[in-house]
């Protein structure tokens, strides 16, 4: 019946129709899931995928690492280049390139090949991942926005949470293509879907594009991924001198392509990412709980596995399984957190789910040597329930606190914020558990040096979550200082 409500029609409503609506929506929920999937599943695949290319364990991070690079570089430059041409156009070459590119992943038979198609992949994500919320908001009315960026949060969560899942069940019946070919028919759907109802542009009036502004952001981007990614491949020796080279070097360059950008976009008359839309305090402190709230998940979802599989002995497939009440629990109140953002403050909706969220972070870490599946469970569930009434009330924040001419921006801004949030994440559990691993000696040292390395990487995510809710809380006070004001 909430649902139902999204494809209903009211004088003055903006957006589409309601029919209209629901297949626009189709289109961008079917590219989003598969572009999600995408950068989850094929984790799980890296082993087989390793020993089909007779390729070392650590040349096949790079198949997931250039993924994430290639999508991180690109989304600020796309979420400016669809003023260029349009939703539809962007959405439909965006699609039609990470389609393209997945039937490409499925035939290659060697690691360049595969690496350069899930680049490409990257590149397509990042047109439409970059777009998506913008989108959504574009054709639905204000009054249901919320509901919509809920309903579309609880995908999003979702899929992150099953994809393990989802993999791990396809390869152990068919082979590591199949992760690629799955998308073909998807993609072929979404695309016929964006060509009946997706918006066109709305003029015809060509903006100037900021060319050195999207290679600046993109060394930028670039540069800071790699910087973490440098950390996270420290082995068991610890960080080497070598190592730490490395990372400072792509560090000073992400820093100096970041001045440049930054001082050009106050420059230029037509800037890739106008700074004004950070002038709204709302807007900027809603991007920064959500980077903060993905730091924290992505922790919780590399650092897990380990727990579940090396210290507690599950096989891959139970320890996916493990999850399964995490996307119960953004079922349970996504929905309604999204509907209460409509009515309430959503500022306040989503402090309330980032204090549920910590809580069940911080049991989680408290979790006893022998726990049982159903205390496992309970914990997830609660982790669950707290991002679910946390996201999309933050995501209806940050939008609704730039115009619409902007929402591209502002929906860059937040794919920026997500993947960023995530990488760093996982970069933060690879630097504690190999420093753990430094301390141990035997297998038994290990797995309990390892445990340890879990627990503390588990703490680190409750006190990235902690900063989370110290920043919505400000942005409270905000509100209500303005609600005085007027």
């Amino acid at each position: 019946m909430v649902y139902m409500e999204l494809f209903s029609d009211k004088p003055g409503d903006e957006g589409l129709k309601g029919r209209e609506r629901c297949l626009a929506m189709l289109a961008v929920m079917t590219t989003t899931s598969m572009a999600v999937f995408d950068g989850s599943m094929v984790n799980i695949a890296l082993p087989q995928i390793a020993r089909s290319l007779a390729i070392s364990s650590s040349d096949a991070v790079l198949i997931s690492n250039s993924y994430l690079l290639s999508t991180a570089m690109f989304l600020a430059i796309f979420a400016a280049f669809v003023k260029q041409v349009g939703f539809r156009v962007q959405f439909t070459m965006g699609l039609s390139v990470f389609t393209l590119a997945s039937l490409g992943c499925a035939l290659s038979t060697s690691l360049p090949m595969l690496v350069g198609m899930r680049l490409l992949q990257g590149v397509g994500a990042a047109a439409v991942l970059s777009i998506a919320p913008a989108i959504l908001r574009s054709i639905f009315p204000n009054r249901l926005l919320g509901r919509i960026l809920g309903a579309n949060a609880l995908l999003i969560a979702t899929i992150t949470a099953i994809a393990p899942v989802f993999g791990g069940t396809l390869i152990s019946t068919l082979s590591w293509q199949w992760l690629f070919v799955i998308n073909v028919p998807f993609g072929l759907t979404a695309l016929l879907l964006t060509q009946r109802a997706m918006p066109r542009k709305q003029t015809n009036e060509r903006e100037s594009f900021d060319v050195l502004g999207g290679v600046l952001s993109a060394v930028m981007l670039g540069a800071f991924i790699m910087t973490a990614n440098s950390f996270s491949q420290a082995g068991e020796g610890g960080i080497s001198t070598d190592t730490l080279f490395t990372a400072l070097l792509y560090a000073v360059v992400s820093v100096v392509a970041g001045v440049f950008f930054f001082r050009r976009q106050k420059r230029v008359a037509k800037p890739l990412l106008p700074l004004v839309i950070f002038s709204s305090t709302r807007f900027s402190l809603a991007a920064l709980t959500s980077l903060s709230s993905f730091v924290s998940q992505g922790i919780i979802f590399i650092a897990l596995p380990f727990l579940f599989q090396n210290v507690y002995g599950y096989s891959a497939f139970a320890s996916a399984l493990l999850f399964t009440p995490w996307p119960v629990g953004i079922i349970l109140a996504a929905p309604q957190a999204g509907k209460f953002a409509d009515r309430y403050s959503a500022a306040l909706v989503s402090t309330i789910g980032l204090c549920i969220f910590m809580l069940g972070i911080a049991l989680l870490a408290l979790l006893p040597a022998n726990a049982s599946i159903w205390d496992i469970g309970f914990r997830s569930l609660l982790c669950g329930i707290g991002f679910g009434c946390f996201q999309s009330p933050n995501n209806r924040e940050l939008l609704s606190n730039v115009s619409r001419e902007n929402s591209g921006y502002a929906s860059g801004v937040l794919a920026i914020m997500r993947t960023f949030g995530q990488c760093l994440g996982g970069a933060l559990v690879g630097v504690i558990l190999a420093q753990y691993a430094l301390s141990s000696h035997g297998e038994s040292a290990h797995l309990q040096m390892e445990a340890q390395g879990v627990r503390v990487s588990l703490w680190v995510a409750v006190t990235a979550t902690m900063l989370a809710i110290i920043l919505s809380f400000t942005r409270l006070k905000a509100l209500n200082k303005s609600l005085k004001e007027v």
